[in-house]
């Protein structure tokens, strides 16, 4: 399936190339989406990516070679001011002449609500304060009016790392497509056939990974933030619960022991730290009991950014669930 999407990606990029250098700006605020943008514009241009390296977009501060960025876009592509806050205002501020997309109200997305309590923490819901006007947005579900006035964005309750699912990346490849189609018109046919490839690559993916953790699915396990959830929907693992559901606050000494008595109860499992974070209570919250550990990457902060990223990141997580849930007695 990938030397298929290849091909046909290889053939879109002849058929584009002529208009390269008339390709709009576009910008992305972070790798997965990214990866599905390049997707789309493959033999057509190159988006701009501003969360990059092992960045994550809970902690990052903008650069000013990303209010650059803004300043000369056509298209931005994010997927919230819920997971992307620090985007709100320079958005408002640098991209008042560009289409903003926010993918988290792409139509066909699935959202899925905060869990709390139990074993996960109570979630952080203060969204005030992003209200924005002036936007020039795509006639689309998507994207839609910051108004100043109290104007609610309806990302309080949800989960946005809606990504991990590919159904979803679906939802928010078409809406993709149909922004840049309507940017710029004379690239619309190679982005349709990028679309179509990817498609393809996406429904292969979750075979595979449907596949992949089909022998551990029903085996528990603790992750670092609770941004899994997307994924577990999806594929039917068993998420137990969370150390913290804000990555970028640690938790206190009652919750490591809240944590380490959750591992201990539900016997083996496997507890997952994140690249991008490296939190050392891993061990500590596992000493003692038959859990081991494990990395997931549900940002990709580890790998490089282009249009197979995606894939290499879903994979990823597939194959780091199988191979810790496996390796527990």
């Amino acid at each position: 399936m990938k030397s298929t999407s290849a091909l046909l990606f290889a053939s879109t990029m002849l058929f584009a190339a002529p208009a390269m250098a008339d390709s709009p700006n576009v910008v992305v605020s972070i790798k997965p989406i990214h990866s599905l943008v390049a997707s789309i514009m493959q033999g057509v241009g190159e988006p701009s990516l501003i969360v990059e390296g092992a960045a994550s977009p809970h902690t990052y501060n903008m650069k000013p070679s990303n209010a650059s960025a803004l300043q000369a876009a056509k298209v931005v592509f994010w997927v919230g001011p819920g997971l992307e806050a620090f985007l709100d205002k320079p958005l408002d501020a640098l991209s008042s002449g560009a289409t903003v997309v926010e993918l988290s109200e792409a139509p066909g997305i699935e959202k899925l609500k905060f869990r709390e309590g139990g074993a996960f923490e109570a979630h952080d819901h203060g969204d005030e304060g992003h209200g924005e006007e002036g936007h020039k947005h795509a006639e689309s579900e998507a994207a839609h009016d910051h108004g100043h006035e109290g104007h609610d964005h309806g990302h309080g309750d949800t989960d946005l790392h809606m990504w991990l699912d590919p159904m979803n990346a679906k939802a928010m490849a078409a809406e993709i497509e149909k922004t840049l189609a309507a940017a710029d018109p004379d690239n619309a046919t190679a982005y349709k056939a990028n679309l179509d490839a990817l498609n393809k690559r996406l429904d292969a993916l979750d075979a595979k990974l449907t596949e992949t953790v089909a022998p551990v699915k029903d085996k528990p396990f603790v992750v670092f933030h609770d941004a899994y959830q997307y994924f577990e929907h999806r594929y039917k693992v068993r998420v137990a619960g969370s150390i913290t559901v804000s990555p970028e606050v640690l938790p206190g000494a009652d919750r490591v022991s809240q944590i380490h008595a959750k591992i201990k109860e539900l016997g083996a499992t496997c507890v997952f730290a994140e690249p991008q974070f490296e939190p050392k209570l891993i061990n500590v919250v596992i000493e003692g009991t038959p859990a081991k550990s494990g990395t997931l990457d549900p940002e990709a902060g580890t790998l490089d950014a282009g249009p197979d990223l995606y894939f290499q990141m879903m994979e990823g997580i597939g194959t780091s669930l199988k191979t810790c849930l496996s390796s527990a007695s």
